[in-house]
């Protein structure tokens, strides 16, 4: 899934929890999806609203780091759908309080 956009209350400085900020998140999911593909059932693949409910969940905890988040959201998945082979997470916050300008800052986390 790519391009998850919520408004959240993450920061690492205190204001940034008071006033929110834009994120996006995109998650990729690594498995065999051959059953799926083969059957056209959706309960023998991962179903994307689910992780979209799972990152949307996650969102709506406070976080200090943007790692903290991709930590939640992989840890979230892995629980929903413990056979999967990896779960990668992009978090983006928008106009990040660097002293100047900046678009976005970015981490990638799999596990």
């Amino acid at each position: 899934m790519e391009g998850l956009e919520f408004f959240a209350y993450h920061g690492y400085y205190p204001e940034e929890q008071r006033i929110g900020n834009k994120y996006a998140l995109d998650i990729t999911v690594i498995t065999d999806f051959v059953e799926a593909a083969q059957n056209d059932k959706l309960s023998e693949t991962v179903n994307y609203e689910i992780i979209y409910r799972i990152a949307a969940k996650v969102m709506e905890d406070p976080a200090r780091l943007l790692e903290h988040i991709g930590f939640r959201v992989i840890r979230g998945v892995r629980e929903k759908y413990p056979l999967v082979d990896k779960v990668i997470v992009k978090v983006s916050k928008f106009n990040p309080p660097v002293g100047g300008v900046c678009t976005r800052a970015v981490i990638t986390m799999e596990g």
